[in-house]
């Protein structure tokens, strides 16, 4: 549909041949598609995308200080406003209805939920938005609002303390939104009870992302040997020890969140002699348990992003390969290595040849008996395959 062009229009126009990706209705429009601007859009505000030839392709989100020169909200031409936004948030969490009897799960999910750059995850009845881009920045206030008036929370909290914000432009922001929220709050998953620091943990709080794979890993646990690495407040610790574990370690850099760890322990009843909680660089720790020939029947990788965009998966093939050779070497026979990337950069293939390539060198032989990614809560939108970005592995070692 050619369209005719008016004053108050701002549209960006495409290079020659630069739509397909539109067409196949991914989302990014990159900064090297765009032949220019017509008009005026300021940070966050709605332009529409036209082909080189006039042809309108979606309505998008301007960000001019990114690579990611845009990012649709549709593909239809409708405005942009607050109905469309309702519309857009509600659609979402009614595809959360089968999560009702849990209080802590994923409400928006970004891009995969047709709402590019905003994330949602509800912790009982507090609500915690990270914003990423500009788009999404731009309509903060009003998603807020549109939130509350959907789910009748009315206490938010805001976690956009993230350095991908710099790459659109936009300072980090964390603070309460929305309410009086508290800086602490208690979940429940699969009966087990955590406590989450909504203020000052990772992410927004908590992995909620790994909660399926958490019950799984105390599935496999019983009568185990366990070495959490990368454990944060303790999730897949104490799963695990739920699961019966005989015992389990838990390495990570930030004391805070070992201690929280333990606390979630004795909230849940369990015995701290069943845990063993250590401070220290997991690459470091790992060595000195070959040195030491410490072995383990189970051991837990969840490392953070060593690879957040593609041009350092080189480098992060590294750190993931020196991990998963320690971690090799550590297991028993027939141990289980339960190994993960939540790097976008590296994608699965790419990972399970890394995982290969680590057994190869440590001398052992492997199989792979589960493939895991990440939970249902957090949907991959099939025009949007990034959003695939947690890839796990099981391991037996043979």
């Amino acid at each position: 549909m050619v369209r005719p062009y008016f004053l108050n229009m701002t549209s960006l126009i495409l290079k020659p041949s630069r739509e397909k990706s539109l067409l196949r209705r991914h989302p990014w429009i990159f900064s090297g598609a765009v032949a220019h601007l017509d008009g005026n859009a300021g940070m966050g505000e709605t332009v529409d995308i036209l082909s080189a030839t006039g042809d309108f392709l979606a309505k998008a989100a301007y960000s001019p200080n990114s690579s990611i020169r845009a990012r649709a909200w549709g593909w239809l031409d409708t405005p942009v406003d607050a109905d469309f936004l309702r519309l857009k948030l509600d659609t979402a969490i009614h595809r959360r209805a089968s999560f009702a009897e849990i209080n802590a799960y994923r409400l928006i999910h970004a891009e995969s939920d047709g709402i590019p750059g905003l994330i949602v995850d509800k912790y009982d009845d507090v609500l915690v938005m990270q914003i990423l881009t500009a788009g999404a920045e731009y309509w903060k206030e009003t998603l807020a609002d549109l939130l509350i008036e959907l789910t009748g929370i009315k206490d938010i909290y805001e976690r956009s303390d993230v350095e991908v914000r710099k790459l659109e432009g936009l300072e980090e922001k964390a603070g309460i939104l929305r309410g009086n929220p508290p800086d602490k709050v208690e979940i429940t998953e699969y009966g087990i009870r955590f406590t989450v620091d909504i203020a000052h943990g990772h992410k927004t709080g908590f992995y909620l992302d790994q909660r399926e794979n958490r019950h799984l890993v105390g599935q496999f646990a019983k009568d185990r040997d366990v070495l959490n690495c990368f454990s944060y407040t303790g999730g897949f610790s104490i799963h695990a020890t739920a699961g019966g574990a005989k015992s389990v370690m838990s390495i990570d850099s930030s004391g805070e969140a070992l201690k929280l760890g333990a606390e979630n322990a004795a909230l849940n009843g369990q015995a701290s002699s069943n845990h063993e909680w250590l401070e220290g660089d997991v690459f470091q720790e790992l060595r000195k348990f070959r040195d030491s020939r410490r072995d383990f029947d189970m051991i837990i990788l969840d490392p953070p992003k060593f690879a957040p965009t593609r041009s350092q998966v080189k480098k992060a093939a590294r750190g993931y390969k020196d991990i998963n050779l320690l971690a090799f070497k550590l297991l028993r026979p027939g141990g289980v290595l339960v190994t993960y990337s939540c790097s976008g950069g590296v994608d699965a293939p790419l990972f399970q040849k890394i995982v290969a390539g680590a057994a190869l060198d440590a001398g052992v032989d492997a199989q792979i008996i589960r493939k895991l990614s990440q939970g249902t809560d957090h949907p991959v939108a099939l025009n949007f395959p990034e959003g695939a970005y947690l890839k796990g592995l099981v391991c037996r070692k043979t």
